[in-house]
């Protein structure tokens, strides 16, 4: 069997999470979680869009983690982003995750904004 390495340009991909925690580059990142092209930006939640709409040209798709389960965003958030054309997928922290390492390792222009997983 022959195993090839990831390696990942730019952005750095999520090692790891748990509850109320991300690790990212071997640094642990208490609550919500956001890495754009850019880097990783302090975002608090869903009432926090500004950066992502700001970034939306640099990305083709930003992964919006719920938390455990998926769960709708609300209707509000759900507008904003909408109103701007920016691009986004939800689904639960655990996909958005792994879908976001996955395209960032396939050089995707990718960002993705989540909440943690609770206990």
């Amino acid at each position: 069997m022959q195993l090839t390495e990831i390696t990942y340009e730019g952005q750095p991909p999520i090692d790891a999470y748990g509850p109320n925690f991300f690790r990212v580059m071997e640094q642990i990142q208490e609550g919500p979680l956001a890495i754009l092209p850019k880097g990783i930006v302090q975002w608090t939640g869903f009432d926090d869009l500004n950066d992502l709409i700001a970034a939306a040209s640099e990305y083709d798709v930003i992964f919006i983690g719920t938390g455990k389960d998926i769960a709708p965003l609300p209707a509000k958030a759900k507008a904003e982003l909408e109103a701007v054309n920016v691009p986004f997928e939800v689904m639960g922290t655990p996909a958005a995750c792994r879908t976001y390492n996955v395209l960032l390792s396939e050089g995707r222009r990718v960002a993705i904004a989540a909440l943690p997983v609770s206990e």
